[in-house]
């Protein structure tokens, strides 16, 4: 997993994940944390030319942010309106109430002012329902504005939460006709032209999933395609790292992966990671060995629940069944530093349930996964 990392960061992560291996949940929260500090420092101590510019800025680790921002939609105008609500975030944590009041304010007027714009720029077959919904998101920034008012912070907080939900939901409808072809090497998998929630039922509770076509159209395809044939009912958790990773997807018997009834043989997938800014993803390679260092994915694994594709190390191109929910740590996997982005394939994220995956260990099931929405986009060849 590290043989192309620069010798100082593989031999520090091969001893990190190496404690991680054989002690797991013993292993100290404190030696992890002072590990990974080390492990950053020699990155910039000793930095690689290509890497000097690596995650600038503050990350995003919330679910839903990433997926709004991973939508291929081009409209600055629900853009703006997002965008003040999500800066109440920051102002929230300090109870900066002047700037919260201007976020709402700024958010509504600029809804009030460019809705015209917003339902040109939305595809003609949703045009009634988005203009159902922008005065929905009206009413919902006045609740919002209420809260703000009665200077309620926890009320606030939720308020803003749903007017995120109303906004994305909007967002997605805005999004026009599937924005890139997949290559045709790749006709025979299934693939995701869109999105698709996915719940999973464990004996700790359920845990809700969105996985994203738009981003990793096979690997998301493939995932939902097993998902509707039951393939990971009843399906034990066979790796549970604390603070790592939770992974699951091999089957009974000999065989690591889906064996496809219609071949008989082992169905594998590419590697398949979308760059930020890029029309469409990259196949068969990591970013670095494309020399891709200051690249970021538009899925990356920044926020807890994060859905990632299992692969050999030494082979891009074998992905089969087998995914993994990524424990996201910042003390310990630092958004943009850490050793998946660029490397495996990201293709959604846990939602709802997130606390459910603290809780799982290895050898709990899946009791059943469905999709329970989204279903219409997957493609079937």
């Amino acid at each position: 997993m590290f043989d192309s990392l620069p010798i100082g960061h593989r031999l520090l992560s091969e001893v990190i994940l190496s404690c991680l291996t054989t002690y797991g949940a013993k292993v100290s929260r404190q030696i992890l944390r002072w590990g990974c500090l080390i492990l950053l420092m020699v990155g910039f101590l000793c930095p690689q030319p290509a890497l000097a510019g690596l995650a600038p800025g503050n990350a995003i680790t919330d679910a839903r942010t990433l997926l709004r921002y991973a939508l291929p939609l081009h409209s600055p105008d629900i853009r703006e309106v997002q965008a003040e609500v999500e800066a109440i975030g920051n102002n929230l944590r300090a109870k900066r109430w002047s700037p919260i009041r201007k976020n709402v304010d700024q958010a509504y007027r600029a809804l009030q002012l460019r809705s015209g714009r917003i339902l040109d720029a939305t595809p003609a077959e949703n045009r009634a329902q988005i203009s159902d919904r922008l005065e929905q998101l009206k009413t919902q920034l006045l609740t919002l504005q209420a809260a703000v008012k009665a200077e309620n912070k926890e009320l606030v907080s939720l308020e803003r939460r749903n007017t995120l939900i109303q906004i994305g939901e909007i967002e997605e409808k805005m999004v026009g006709s599937f924005p890139f072809e997949i290559p045709a090497e790749y006709a025979d998998l299934p693939r995701l032209l869109g999105r698709a929630t996915v719940e999973f039922t464990t004996e700790l509770g359920a845990i809700t999933a969105i996985v994203d076509g738009y981003s990793a159209p096979v690997t998301a395809g493939n995932f939902v395609d097993l998902v509707q044939k039951g393939f990971y009912d009843g399906l034990p958790i066979t790796r549970a790292e604390e603070f790592y990773i939770l992974q699951l997807g091999d089957p009974a018997g000999t065989a690591t992966g889906f064996i496809d009834p219609a071949t008989g043989r082992e169905r594998t997938i590419p590697l398949e990671i979308l760059v930020r800014g890029d029309e469409e993803p990259i196949y068969g390679f990591t970013l670095e060995s494309l020399g891709l260092y200051q690249d970021a994915p538009a899925l990356p694994f920044s926020a807890f629940g994060t859905l990632g594709m299992a692969r050999p190390n030494n082979d891009p191109d074998g992905g089969s069944s087998q995914f993994f929910f990524f424990l996201f740590e910042p003390e310990l996997t630092p958004a943009g530093f850490n050793l998946l982005d660029g490397r495996y394939a990201a293709f959604g994220y846990v939602i709802e349930g997130q606390e459910i995956l603290y809780k799982l260990k290895k050898g709990d099931r899946i009791f059943h996964a469905e999709v329970i929405a989204g279903a219409k986009n997957l493609l079937i060849p």
